[in-house]
């Protein structure tokens, strides 16, 4: 690992703080550096308050060191005037004189700006240093950015023989997961604005979709009932987190009792690029899509994914409903932990 590495990759460690607090946001890390050691560093904490060069500077004791410092971002700094004013010019502002960059800013406000104002400004600018990684980082925020749809995350359990469930025609689920890994699971809810289920998942498992187990805003439900038939006693219309409906109608009577978002959606059509684009324009970068067997193969064959967590337990069930099939082409990366294999894809753009 060279210097510039070195120190890069402690930006990327700054920047992960940022997880909860800094979407819709990308999160970014910054480190100053002076004579081979940190003299500042921040990270940017929460959208709409100081971006991660800001405080860094913050956090500088010596500002005198400034001017012969080296600066590392993971994502370019901004040029313009939004909540806060742009890094670029506070990072010039600030006299130093070389700055680092993991990653270019594909925003279109900024999209090189930042490192063409800090360039006519006579700071030696470096691109490209850690990029991959620093692209990984910011995964949520980018796929927005190239693509009209959030990011998204599939995931399920399934057994060791490869099904979900051994429950076909009602009765009790089979529970797979462990509670380490419901942690892991309410963690990754929290990671992202919206979570996505069918019907069938909605009738049979009941499930509340709500980050209990970790303290943060809780995502938007949303859930797919054609015909309206899913009924207003279901944890998914309480009122702990706001609930969606996308369906061709919508159940009156349920709707006089809850609370929620109707989308109506043409299912005579392919309805998830319509569900998605919706989406986007609502705000959601991230939707993690929790559904039964049939809709997450839907994901699957569209394509339509980003990452793909699922967690394999020691359980056989001989015969159920099987797991969604990923293509073989796809190697993921395997994690083993007390009572279960956990195996993470990401796709190729990645």
């Amino acid at each position: 690992m060279t210097e510039d590495e070195r120190w890069m990759n402690r930006a990327i460690q700054l920047a992960r703080n940022g997880i909860y607090g800094a979407p819709p946001n990308p999160m970014v890390g910054a480190v100053i550096v002076c004579n081979g050691e940190i003299i500042g560093e921040g990270w940017h904490r929460k959208c709409g308050e100081g971006h991660a060069e800001v405080n860094a500077f913050a956090s500088v004791r010596r500002a005198d060191l400034l001017s012969k410092a080296k600066m590392y971002v993971t994502l370019e700094p901004c040029a313009h005037y939004g909540r806060t004013p742009p890094c670029a010019k506070l990072i010039i502002e600030k006299g130093i004189k070389e700055v680092c960059v993991g990653m270019v800013d594909p925003f279109t406000k900024v999209d090189g700006a930042g490192i063409r104002m800090m360039r006519e400004a006579g700071i030696k600018v470096t691109v490209g240093i850690m990029q991959q990684e620093c692209r990984k980082l910011i995964s949520h925020f980018l796929v927005p950015q190239l693509c009209d749809r959030p990011f998204i995350t599939l995931k399920w359990a399934q057994s060791k023989d490869g099904f979900i469930d051994a429950v076909r025609n009602g009765g009790t689920p089979v529970r797979l997961s462990t509670p380490r890994s419901l942690l892991r699971v309410h963690a990754l809810r929290l990671q992202h604005q919206a979570i996505m289920i069918g019907t069938r998942t909605a009738l049979l498992d009941n499930p509340r979709l709500t980050a209990r187990l970790i303290d943060g805003p809780q995502p938007m439900r949303i859930v797919l009932d054609r015909h309206g038939n899913l009924p207003g006693s279901l944890h998914i219309f309480d009122d702990s987190a706001p609930t969606m409906v996308v369906g061709e109608s919508d159940n009156l009577e349920r709707a006089r009792e809850k609370q929620y978002r109707f989308f109506k959606a043409d299912f005579s059509k392919p309805i998830l690029p319509a569900i998605l684009s919706a989406l986007k324009q609502t705000n959601i970068q991230a939707l993690l899509v929790e559904g039964g067997a049939t809709l997450l193969q839907h994901f699957l064959d569209g394509e339509l994914w980003d990452e793909i967590h699922v967690e394999e337990a020691k359980l056989y069930l001989g015969t159920g409903v099987k797991a969604p099939q990923i293509a073989p082409s796809y190697m993921p990366s395997v994690e083993y932990a007390l009572g279960s294999t956990f195996k993470h894809y990401m796709h190729p753009l990645f």
